[in-house]
């Protein structure tokens, strides 16, 4: 059964969570760290833009991603005539769904960690004479490391299932954007069960270690989730 797969969709997926995971502990960290300290009036807006990829279809998000990239529409167009850029059934444009996608699996844990940081913690660092954001950086981030390690890990599983976006945005073009979920669906097509069964069996095996290391980490470390 394994001796005639295809590992080109598997090393793909595991080279799109991994390149989105470094994406979004960059973008997602500073965000997380953000909600939870502002007061501004725009918070809950950011919250639930954050939020609405965990009850948003895949397909409605990779579907206006679609049209909006698209070199046929204004800004796919200006991407295209200014950096010379399609995101539109390229490897480039799954990077950019599934960072939009797996943006909460980041962001939520971390926000909720930070929230549970007591306020003495910053304002003894203040008093040092230390600035909000060598606080932090150096002070808060380090106390949430058990969070930061579970939004890196849930956002790396995410991108390894994700489905509808990647298909809407990405299409199915072999060693460019045909990710494992991509190859089961077209395995069960031609009705190659074995085939489909074996990429099966490694994300399941994959999933399985996932939810392993998060319980143990829950247990560990009494990881707050959201």
């Amino acid at each position: 059964m394994f001796a005639d797969l295809d590992w080109g969709p598997l090393w793909l997926t595991a080279e799109l969570a991994a390149i989105t995971t470094a994406i979004l502990f960059v973008v997602g960290v500073p965000l997380a760290g953000w909600i939870a300290h502002s007061r501004s009036r725009t918070k809950p807006l950011v919250e639930t833009l954050v939020s609405m990829p965990l009850v948003l279809p895949p397909s409605v998000l990779g579907f206006y991603l679609l049209l909006t990239l698209s070199p046929n529409n204004a800004f796919g167009a200006w991407l295209a005539r200014t950096f010379d850029l399609r995101l539109v059934f390229t490897f480039e444009g799954l990077v950019v769904g599934s960072v939009l996608y797996s943006l909460p699996f980041m962001v939520q844990p971390v926000q909720a960690a930070l929230s549970n940081l007591p306020p003495s913690l910053r304002e003894a660092s203040y008093t040092l004479g230390k600035s909000r954001l060598a606080t932090f950086w150096r002070i808060e981030l380090p106390s949430v490391r058990p969070a930061l390690l579970v939004g890196t890990v849930m956002s790396f599983a995410h991108t390894v299932g994700e489905f509808g976006v990647v298909l809407m945005i990405g299409g199915n073009i072999p060693d460019q954007t045909r990710v494992a979920s991509i190859a089961i669906y077209n395995e069960v097509e031609v009705h190659n069960y074995s085939g489909a069964n074996a990429y099966s069996l490694v994300l399941v095996a994959f999933c399985f270690a996932i939810v392993f290391l998060l319980n143990w980490l829950n247990r560990r470390h009494k990881v707050v989730l959201r």
